[in-house]
């Protein structure tokens, strides 16, 4: 694959395995898609897991702050993508409500040096959230359907409206076909 179908805003493929965040420099905090769930890596390397079944309600990704005032970026959240002394700089936050206790998480993750596009990060929030919606949120930890799904995905070049974004999504699930590490959690 190219490096197109490699990367999806701040998600690639690092080792095999989908990652949210910097994974490539060391000492990086991180977000990796396990077939058990999400693996949130500190920059310590203390992990927090958060399994497939407990999340609920979708994602949300900001950069820069976990709260922007608007949108997906705060000031720094921009900066970070931008070329001089704040490149590669500061991280963003995957958003989430779970349950068993019910309450809302955020998991960091340091950004890469590269800019995002906010129409990759509204791609990325979609297709995650329409897993969640759909059930099949598991189907993220089986990284080749990932890569077939994010192949797709990047293919993207239209307006990301509401409906767009929703047809693209529909289009890549059903093109990435079946999971190849059978059904998920029971």
């Amino acid at each position: 694959m190219d490096l197109v179908s490699e990367s999806l805003g701040p998600l690639e493929r690092v080792d095999g395995r989908w990652v949210l965040g910097d994974a490539r420099r060391p000492g990086r905090a991180r977000v990796e898609f396990r077939p058990d769930g999400l693996h949130a890596i500190a920059r310590d390397s203390a992990a927090e897991v958060v399994p497939w079944s407990r999340i609920m309600l979708g994602f949300r990704i900001t950069l820069g702050g976990r709260y922007p005032n608007r949108g997906a970026y705060t000031q720094m959240g921009v900066l970070g993508g931008l070329p001089g002394p704040f490149k590669g700089r500061g991280g963003g936050y995957l958003h989430m409500t779970v349950r068993h206790p019910y309450e809302d998480q955020q998991l960091f993750f340091d950004r890469h040096p590269r800019w995002y596009r906010t129409k990759d990060i509204l791609v990325l929030q979609s297709a995650l959230t329409r897993l969640v919606e759909d059930g099949e949120v598991h189907r993220l930890g089986d990284a080749d359907w990932t890569a077939r799904m994010i192949a797709h995905l990047s293919t993207f070049d239209g307006r990301a409206t509401t409906g767009a974004l929703r047809r693209m999504v529909a289009e890549a699930v059903e093109a990435a076909g079946p999971p190849s590490t059978g059904p998920g959690p029971s």
